[in-house]
């Protein structure tokens, strides 16, 4: 397969902030249609909304519960060419209530994909971006694959069933593929279900474990691939010093999702955005309904970020964490990534 250069990252991800209004109300700020749209209420304990084009709107799930997807009418109601359009409820438009949203492009609505065991009934996958979502129907068969449709092997799949509750499942190539963390949840690393198999360039494994694959059941699988000059997956080790390490990535992240994978603390997920200049200090919780947290913690750098505390859910010593990281723009020409001067 062909490389294909990110020339603006904007085009593929961003995330974007907003003021509520109270009433239907349409962000038009975006460079492109998004296919994943996350939304956080920053200043209320309000859950984690995400919204996908494959699923359709009003459908909603979030990321700090279990539960099974839920049609919110007054939540997301269209992806628009530059934006969405959202309801008025406080989770994601409350009169003069501030908000982040994350947003991804894959490929629209995508089509069927025969590559694995079990078909996937739609795959929309921006091969461009390394990003696809995935919907399948479990057959409860272990070593059971499913086609990711981006050419390459994703080194990130999160899968949540809809119908059901069931915990989001997480799979960081760093953590290997006999372990997977809950996006739901703050533990360890703990048991695979991943039917100890990476995924490949085609397809992901996955075991009968019923958060992935029960007969009958039906999943959505978010699946990122690393792409050089724009996205980034891998793992640090804390030191416990306010000097913390330092992770290389090759570019200025726009935003960076990370979690202690060698004990129990919440997922973090910090952005450009928020604050918009060093030291980026404004947290949210991908786990948990908590509103931002303003704490000293984490520098977005030219070509990479840096850990500026001691807390043991970000660099605590020895400590192993996983993160995916995403661009604001190219450190290099054409995808390469240079060293700081």
């Amino acid at each position: 397969m062909a490389y294909t250069t990110i020339n603006k990252s904007s085009d593929y991800f961003t995330p974007e902030l907003y003021v509520g209004t109270g009433s239907s109300r349409t962000i038009s700020t975006l460079n492109f249609q998004p296919d994943l749209v996350w939304i956080k209420n920053r200043g209320t304990n309000d859950r984690n909304s995400l919204f996908d084009a494959v699923r359709g709107a009003p459908n909603m799930l979030t990321s700090n519960t279990s539960g099974a997807n839920d049609a919110q009418p007054s939540e997301l109601t269209a992806f628009n060419t530059n934006g969405f359009t959202v309801n008025n409820a406080t989770s994601v438009n409350g009169s003069s209530a501030n908000y982040v949203s994350w947003n991804w492009k894959a490929n629209g609505l995508g089509s069927s994909n025969t590559d694995g065991t079990i078909n996937s009934t739609y795959t929309s996958a921006s091969v461009t971006s390394g990003f696809s979502i995935v919907t399948y129907t479990g057959n409860g068969t272990g070593g059971a694959t499913v086609g990711h449709g981006l050419g390459v092997a994703p080194k990130v799949v999160w899968v949540k069933s809809l119908g059901a509750s069931g915990d989001w499942r997480v799979y960081n190539f760093a953590l290997g593929s006999n372990a997977s963390l809950i996006l739901n949840g703050n533990g360890p690393a703990n048991s695979d279900v991943w039917n100890n198999t990476d995924p490949s360039s085609t397809v992901f494994s996955i075991s009968n474990n019923s958060d992935v694959n029960s007969s009958g059941g039906t999943y959505i699988a978010y699946c990122f691939a690393e792409k050089q000059g724009f996205s980034k997956v891998g793992k640090y080790t804390g030191n416990g010093n306010a000097d913390g390490p330092f992770v290389y990535t090759g570019f200025k992240p726009t935003c960076v999702i990370y979690k202690l994978s060698s004990g129990t603390d919440n997922w973090r997920i910090i952005d450009n955005k928020r604050l918009g200049y060093n030291p980026n200090n404004a947290f949210l919780f991908p786990n948990i309904v908590q509103a931002e947290s303003n704490l000293t913690r984490f520098e977005l750098l030219s070509n990479g970020f840096k850990l500026t505390t001691t807390d043991n859910g970000d660099n605590g010593n020895n400590q192993t964490y996983i993160y995916m990281a995403f661009g604001q723009t190219l450190v290099g020409s054409n995808n390469v990534p240079a060293n700081a001067r």
